[in-house]
């Protein structure tokens, strides 16, 4: 029994763009000056990039209902800021600071002078930096307890311990009757059995501002001076600086948000060198050299107007925006392989018009499959949890809503007007008329540079292409031979067990170093603080967010029992930690109070609170009532992402352990580990919902299901080697590499629904007739366009930015194994399982009939 065939939307759909063709091939200037109008009109979008620049790092590379947005929201509302008493672990924000580390750069003991002396040096220089006039400083500015400005009591330590070294103990020193955490302040250390300090590498100092409105613009002017003086911080040769501030972040993203149009310039001087290259001909009419020029600047149209629309109209500009136009570049050179090879296929006697109805009836249904799949796909991603990529799917929809325009007008008319030129036998360069034949009255240079407008005179179409010939007839029959096809399937068997492989392997989470560049100041902190003082995490709030009655025996020892399990967590320090509760309790015993008794606990907590101001903070008391608490845990080996991720999953199962009460875990950091928990689940949604999209779009105009389900299953096929050899090129998925993975499944259907397209729609009788026909048609086509598509993204790789470098690498895995796909596992996948159609097996049946 035949194949049912599902082509009713696609014979509707090909005859109706088999009309536009004769249309376009009728009125080609029109289709040719219309887009270019437009898009001159639209590209003044381009005046309004400052204004829709927005790559605020929160906003824009974090989930917006993440978790830790509603606890900050939380820790807000019931913990206020006390001004006068600035604790950074009680910072439910960042905070306003700048900072430095200094290394020991002989690796010595960075506590002893002479290094320990640049360091005061350096420090009484920052204290001194004066703004307006000298008239207001650091001591004007800074943070304070009671009163008096947050010093860096490291610095205090070691100036009084200078004598006695050993008396320094690590990580908790006591500091004038108080315990002082020196965790995240002194790096490289090395202790003894009793936990004293015998040397260290690396010493931290932060200088934290305010927070008030009144001295925010001058505080902006003191961290330039901080920067400046930092940058130019060149005279020592014992220590190594590195310095960051609260602003650095951000300014790093934004001082790059436009760093990818000269690599965008390069790339497209790229594609249209290969594209000329490869649409070069020796026959001087034949040659379709413009062609390639002007299907390259049909791209660039389509990113001016996409870009200048949605710049008109507000849409933000996020700096993964600037990677859209290699993918548009990528798909405008595929679009323009295929027309110019379907137009090469037709009779260059036929009229114009005609040629031009053959070339749309067959190239612009291939193309409308993976242009409605690609936009549905980014249509898809706009419902994104992170504005970054809802901004660079938006952006990239737009421009393959423009880029598919653009190929079936303006480049289609200019293609029409090139074939005007060819049915003139006019040359390609100067347009003049010349002869089709070779004159023995002329010199041979006149006949290689004056003479041409040959073609196959058995066909009436061009001559082919020595790659066209080399799939037709070499490199397709050689992949149809049985012996070849069993090779081919132990490849892809092979190929996707590696990638499986790799799926298991791949990492989680971004380093805040990825979003700078690779000189900036702000990557060289980043390291260092990773290399020195990783031993110590975050402190991470503990939180109560419920009423709860601690003066109640029972109850407050169940949730004494939820905080000791916290404790003993891996990647807890049980020994540092802070407690209001067993600080009070402590009190009342010394006291001589029951703080079992309601009246007692609460009527109590003034006095204590007097001789323990920091605590006031914890609590969020009102009358008789205790709406929420606090307490503080120190985290440990938090040297990477997976561990970051690591943490926040045992901290989480904690909570759910604890039947105490209603508990909630925070430090300001939590904002960007919450996208761990979204980018998996986000990135599985995209590949399920565009997988079914490209299932019913397959079904509705490829003609044979089979082909269309096909197509579908290289959806998976390359998506789990692009991540699998993702893990083997060291990229990670975070919020940045799933807006190249989204792209990915997207480019994953390109090839395979070409090539399934025109197997499914050959009118050869065998199978394997079918995948060398498809070949021979769309073999240099697609070869072309990854090869082209791979050498314009490659000038990515010498970015010094990590964005681009990881659109690189997975563009390149993308191209390179959706090729493979295309050339070698469909074709071959589709011979070995595609059945005959009725239509074919009456058409044997009569032939043997006829024969006998």
């Amino acid at each position: 029994m035949g194949c049912r065939r599902t082509d009713c939307l696609a014979r509707l759909l090909s005859g109706l763009f088999e009309k536009l063709g004769s249309l376009v091939g009728s009125y080609p200037f029109y289709f040719f000056v219309i887009p270019l109008i437009l898009s001159a009109a639209l590209s003044g979008g381009f005046t309004f990039l400052k204004d829709r620049e927005d790559n605020d790092f929160e906003r824009q590379y974090t989930p917006r209902k993440g978790p830790s947005k509603a606890t900050r929201a939380f820790v807000r509302e019931n913990f206020p800021y006390n001004d006068s008493m600035f604790s950074e672990d009680r910072l439910y924000h960042k905070g306003n600071f700048a900072s430095l580390i200094a290394v020991s750069t002989n690796g010595l003991n960075i506590l002893t002078n002479p290094a320990f002396e640049d360091i005061i040096r350096l420090n009484n220089k920052i204290l001194n930096i004066t703004v307006h006039n000298g008239s207001l400083g650091f001591s004007d500015m800074c943070a304070k307890v009671n009163g008096e400005c947050l010093t860096n009591i490291i610095l205090e330590i070691i100036s009084s311990n200078e004598t006695d070294k050993t008396g320094i103990t690590f990580p908790e020193h006591t500091h004038r009757s108080s315990s002082v955490f020196l965790g995240s302040v002194l790096g490289g250390v090395i202790t003894d059995a009793n936990s004293s300090v015998i040397s260290a590498q690396a010493v931290k100092l932060l200088y934290y501002s305010d927070n008030k409105e009144s001295t925010a613009d001058a505080w902006k002017l003191w961290l330039r001076g901080f920067k400046k003086l930092l940058s130019e911080e060149t005279g020592s040769k014992h220590i190594d600086v590195s310095y960051y501030t609260s602003k650095s972040r951000q300014e790093e993203i934004d001082s790059h948000t436009t760093d990818g149009f000269p690599l965008f310039l390069i790339t497209y001087a790229c594609a249209i060198t290969f594209s000329v290259i490869s649409c070069l001909r020796l026959d001087n009419v034949r040659n379709k050299v413009w062609v390639a020029v002007f299907g390259v600047f049909s791209s660039s149209l389509a990113v001016l107007s996409s870009f200048g629309l949605l710049l008109y109209i507000g849409v933000p500009f996020v700096i993964t925006v600037a990677n859209s136009p290699f993918l548009i570049l990528g798909i405008g050179l595929n679009n323009m392989f295929i027309m110019v090879s379907d137009w090469q296929h037709t009779h260059v006697k036929d009229p114009v018009p005609k040629r031009m109805a053959h070339s749309y009836k067959e190239a612009i249904m291939s193309i409308t499959i993976t242009a409605v799949t690609d936009v549905l796909k980014f249509s898809i991603g706009v419902l994104s949890d992170f504005p970054a990529v809802q901004s660079f799917c938006l952006y990239t929809s737009t421009s393959i809503v423009f880029s598919y325009i653009y190929t079936i007008t303006f480049f289609g008319a200019f293609l029409a007007l090139n074939g005007r030129r060819e049915a003139s036998n006019r040359h390609w360069l100067t347009c003049m008329k010349i002869p089709s034949e070779n004159s023995d009255h002329h010199p041979e240079i006149y006949n290689i540079c004056c003479v041409g407008g040959d073609y196959d005179r058995n066909t009436g179409a061009e001559k082919k292409q020595p790659a066209s010939n080399f799939f037709k007839d070499y490199y397709g029959p050689f992949l149809i031979k049985p012996c070849v096809k069993g090779a081919v399937i132990c490849l892809f068997v092979v190929y996707l067990a590696a990638s499986i492989y790799g799926c298991f392997h791949i990492q989680q989470g971004i380093e805040l170093y990825d979003l700078a560049a690779d000189n900036s100041h702000v990557t060289r902190f980043i390291i260092k603080d990773r290399q020195y003082f990783s031993s110590y995490g975050p402190s991470v709030m503990i939180i109560v967010s419920e009423e709860f009655p601690y003066w109640d025996k029972t109850k407050r020892h169940q949730l004494q029992g939820c905080l000791e399990d916290f404790k003993m967590l891996q990647f807890v320090d049980e020994d540092v930690y802070t407690s209001w509760l067993d600080s009070y309790l402590s009190y009342g015993q010394e006291a001589h109070l029951n703080l079992d008794d309601k009246d007692v606990f609460l009527q109590n907590l003034s006095k204590f609170f007097d001789l323990y101001p920091f605590f006031k903070q914890d609590l969020n008391l009102s009358g008789d009532v205790v709406y929420a608490s606090r307490f503080f845990i120190q985290t440990v080996d938090i040297a990477n992402a997976s561990m970051e991720i690591h943490m926040l999953e045992g901290l989480k199962s904690t909570i759910k352990r604890c039947s105490a009460g209603s508990l909630l875990v925070y430090n300001q950091k939590f904002i960007f580990y919450d996208q761990y928990t979204v980018v998996v689940s986000s990135t599985i949604k995209n590949v399920c919902v565009i997988t079914a999209v490209m299932m019913v779009v397959s079904l509705l105009l490829i003609p044979d299901p089979l082909c269309s389900l096909w197509v579908t299953g290289s959806i998976g096929s390359v998506t789990t080697g692009v991540t699998g050899f993702m893990s083997l090129w060291d990229v990670t998925l975070d919020s940045i590499s799933m807006i190249a993975f989204t792209v990915c499944i997207g480019f994953t259907v390109d090839f395979s629904a070409h090539v399934s397209y025109v197997f499914a729609s050959s009118k050869k009788t065998s199978p394997d007739d079918k995948a060398v026909d498809a070949l021979s048609s769309l073999g240099y086509p697609i070869l072309q366009g990854a090869l082209s598509t791979i050498l314009g993204v490659s000038v990515l790789a010498t970015s010094g930015f990590h964005t681009f470098r990881t659109f690189f690498k997975i563009f390149f895995l993308v191209m390179l194994i959706g090729m493979v796909h295309g050339l070698i596992f469909i074709p071959v996948v589709l011979s070995l399982t595609t059945c005959r159609s009725n239509k074919d097996e009456s058409k044997d049946n009569s032939l043997k009939i006829s024969k006998l």
